[in-house]
């Protein structure tokens, strides 16, 4: 492994991997399973630049859970990101938002893979802008989140999910 000499209270991961499971001629995408073979051990998937698109078409909630998917397949935790924009937060819709990122993911994976699975919430109007969610928002997104894994995966599963 080319990443073995690494200290072992040291993780290696990737900002992103390809949808592709298998090799072939993806330009430009890594693949789980090639991160793995790196050494990597973890991969974020879904994080707000990814969704957004850059000057390009973004990655769409089901793309992201196939990803997630395909990495958990290839032996990666994911850290799964979701969060929602400063109109979304205003309008009061950062469930709904949250809530529309992770239905996909809970449709595809089972109740085992969530122990390889960290949620990680971030609004997104807080990246680079000066903004930032205040201790008391993050909390109340965090018990939303916890509420909704709980409604629609299993309270054992919402028990134990990382969401930072």
């Amino acid at each position: 492994m080319l990443l073995s000499k690494l200290r072992d209270d040291i993780a290696v991961g990737a900002q992103d991997c390809g949808s592709n499971d298998k090799a072939g001629a993806f330009t430009g995408q890594v693949a789980a399973y090639q991160l793995k073979d790196l050494g990597c051990t973890w991969v974020i998937i879904g994080h707000s630049e990814r969704r957004e698109g850059f000057e390009m078409p973004g990655e769409p909630a089901d793309l992201c859970a196939k990803k997630c998917k395909i990495a958990l397949e290839a032996g990666l935790k994911v850290m799964f990101a979701i969060g929602e924009k400063k109109e979304e937060r205003e309008a009061g819709t950062t469930m709904d938002v949250c809530a529309s990122q992770l239905k996909p993911l809970a449709a595809i994976l089972n109740e085992a893979d969530w122990s390889n699975i960290a949620i990680a919430y971030e609004p997104v109007g807080a990246i680079g802008t000066g903004l930032t969610a205040t201790p008391e928002i993050a909390q109340e997104t965090h018990r939303s989140i916890r509420g909704w894994i709980a409604s629609n995966v299993s309270d054992k599963v919402a028990a134990a999910t990382r969401i930072q």
